[in-house]
């Protein structure tokens, strides 16, 4: 096994494990503040005096070192499926085909910045539609283990909190006992959990878990904040639910990670192929007596993959022999991931190494290897071999084995020049729109929390050239000059790009104005933290402008939009490009688009667009932002393209191209997914 997979949880060995980070833990565990907080209600023992009901009690319940359901010793086979990584329409799909791989019960996580993505701004509806995505799991059979939070880690941008949280002063300490933060915690749960009431499993509903926070010891040692969690959670949910953490499966890490002297149980977590035994052994230790059930809650069926690695893969039968050994000693697992889905728009995270400029954004895709792949399919070795190991210990026999869903090749799509930089930098010149400051602030100051933000100042004229240097940039700016707009406005030059992971100077060639010169600077959110000390994780230009070694002052700030992305298209009408070749060598940013047509004698069916050829950028289908794209990175070529998002007649592809585009503006619509690309 590589050295990634010696750390228990799949985020914390997202993160290289040294020594030297265990001690910046150490340093960053917080003075607890007990007495800040009232007592906790004491807890009753959920549901003991019925380990030894008959089948006609319903109820969820541990005893005897056993999960209960109505009655009768239950062994969890579950699975983590997210219903935010799938369209709402392949839901059903999605859930039939776990309970093909022999599943009874589904995992998922609730991602605060997902259902409140401005304050008290409240969405639940579409694919935040969490009750329907419980209730249809329901329906058709399984149990859910729910992660609630508030922090989740889950390679999701920000670990699930708002990125609003950023822009507040002070600044908050999350996941902290810090009041300022709880506040805003207690709000988000008071509206949440209300809803998850009538969906517990002792009220009839399919709930039987919910978990607080997620691998909390791999972060920190903050025993207050985690037991006003739980007293949250009591006050909303009552004492009949079981509240669970889960944690790596090490004693420093459930240390932690574990709220002592609570009748909250505590799972663990661990690196596929470790021997089990001793794990359970030692979780026995932060459960009660009789109350710890042997629970791996992550069973890592394959990996995440950042831009520029290879893509995870892992060995079914190596993966099927793990699970085995799980379940042959009467313990329950959950597979992270039965199916990973994608990082639609802008939500996919990043993980760093031993300092924050180590950072690695996450893909588009969140496959994971999992057995059931990212468009479903499960005509493969992984998905064959789990479900023959699930079977084994499944009360009753397994649906038919499925099919994959149908995919098709809508061919090549032809693509035309829509705008460019500076002709985007026009629709949004309009004052109201416009934010000047002395020095540059992060994007969150001025409320753009994803994608893109342009920065602009100017200098005088010189007569040779200079050296440009952004100390701190989160993520990566692509950094161009130009005369000043009213003087010639196709002067624009690209001079280099500076990158997080790679920041250095630029040298800014001598251009011929009459007026100052202005510095255009684009910068990229390519998602934020989601685990690791460095989450509080603002973006855009952090530091000052240094030219020739002084600091430009004067800037004004262009946010880039892309809710209203179709009128933008309307204000700059479609521009045939006479000179493809041409096109290519300026390296500006430029929005492309086309369209291709479904007849409505063919159904309308997966497929995936593919970038060979494309530098890097962002891609929209019917409006719909189906992720990010970088080729020249890789692995990642090509992006799913579910069918419910696609429509029979025109269905109309927008793409915003950062640097060259393919020198023949060629778009591919094909029917296999490709991570082949890049350099790895």
């Amino acid at each position: 096994m590589s050295k990634r997979r010696t750390v228990g949880s799949a985020c914390a060995r997202a993160m290289a494990s040294s020594w030297s980070f265990k001690l910046l833990l150490v340093l960053l565990s917080i003075v607890s503040l007990a007495s800040f907080f009232p007592a906790l209600p004491a807890l009753s023992s959920p549901r003991s005096h019925h380990s030894k009901s008959e089948g006609g009690d319903r109820g969820f319940w541990i005893a005897d070192d056993k999960f209960w359901k109505d009655g009768q010793p239950f062994q969890i086979i579950g699975g983590d499926l997210h219903y935010f990584r799938v369209v709402p329409q392949y839901w059903k799909d999605r859930l039939l085909r776990a309970k093909a791989l022999g599943l009874n019960t589904i995992q998922t996580y609730v991602p605060w910045n997902l259902h409140e993505p401005s304050p008290e701004k409240w969405v639940f509806d579409g694919m935040a539609d969490i009750e329907s995505f419980l209730r249809l799991a329901q329906e058709l059979g399984f149990l859910v283990m729910l992660r609630a939070g508030p922090y989740i880690c889950g390679e999701w941008d920000l670990g699930g909190f708002p990125a609003w949280l950023l822009n507040i002063e002070p600044a908050l300490k999350l996941r902290s006992s810090d009041p300022s933060f709880l506040r805003l915690v207690d709000k988000w749960w008071g509206v949440l959990l209300p809803k998850i009431l009538p969906l517990l499993y002792n009220k009839g509903g399919p709930i039987i878990m919910v978990q607080v926070e997620n691998e909390f010891g791999s972060y920190g040692d903050d025993q207050p904040y985690l037991r006003h969690l739980v007293a949250l959670a009591r006050r909303y949910l009552g004492n009949e639910i079981i509240l669970y953490t889960t944690d790596g499966g090490s004693r420093d890490l459930l240390d932690k990670g574990t709220i002592r002297g609570e009748e909250v149980y505590s799972a663990v977590d661990f690196s596929t192929g470790d021997d089990p035994w001793p794990i359970f052994q030692l979780q026995k230790k932060y459960n009660s007596r009789g109350k710890s059930p042997p629970l791996i809650a992550e069973f890592y069926t394959g990996w995440l993959t950042h831009w520029g690695e290879r893509i995870a893969e892992t060995d079914a039968n190596f993966t099927a022999a793990a699970l085995e050994k799980i379940l042959s000693l009467n313990a329950s697992a959950v597979l992270y991931m039965a199916h990973g889905g994608t990082n639609f728009g802008f939500f996919s995270g990043a993980n760093t190494g031993d300092n924050e400029t180590d950072y690695k954004a996450d893909l588009t895709s969140y496959d994971y290897d999992a057995p059931i792949k990212e468009s479903g399919d499960v005509e493969n070795l992984k998905f064959e071999a789990l479900r023959n190991v699930s079977q084994k210990y499944s009360r009753g026999s397994l649906p038919p084995f499925p099919s994959n869903n149908e995919r098709t090749r809508y061919g090549p799509v032809k693509v035309s020049k829509v705008s460019s930089l500076l002709e985007l930098l026009h629709v949004l010149r309009d004052p109201m729109g416009v934010i000047e400051r002395d020095q540059p602030v992060p994007m969150e100051s001025i409320g753009q929390l994803y994608g893109f933000l342009l920065y602009t100042s100017e200098y005088s004229q010189k007569k040779t050239g200079s050296i440009i240097s952004i100390p701190k940039v989160h993520d990566r700016a692509q950094v161009f000059i130009q005369c000043s707009l009213n003087d010639n406005e196709r002067s624009l030059r690209f001079i280099g790009a500076i990158e997080r992971w790679s920041n250095r100077e630029l040298a800014v060639p001598y251009i011929k104005c009459s007026s100052n010169v202005s510095v255009l600077v684009l910068v990229e959110n390519m998602g934020r933290l989601n685990y690791g000390p460095y989450i509080h994780d603002r973006k855009g230009i952090l530091s000052a402008v240094i030219l020739d070694g002084i600091i430009l002052h004067r800037w004004r700030f262009y946010p880039v939009s892309f809710n209203n992305l179709s009128s933008v298209l309307r204000v700059n009408p479609i521009m045939q490009v006479a000179d493809p070749q041409n096109e290519g060598m300026t390296e500006e940013p430029r929005f492309y688009q086309g369209s291709f047509f479904i007849d409505h004698k063919n159904q309308v069916k997966d497929t995936y667009i593919s970038f060979h050829g494309w530098t890097k950028g962002i891609a929209f289908i019917n409006n719909f932002n189906i992720g990010r794209f970088w080729p020249v990175k890789g692995p990642q070529c090509s992006l799913y393209v579910p069918a419910p998002i696609l429509q029979h007649g025109e269905n109309i592809v927008v793409i915003l191209e950062l640097h060259s585009p393919h020198p023949e503006l060629i778009l591919n619509l094909v029917k296999n997914p490709d991570f082949s690309c890049g350099g790895t």
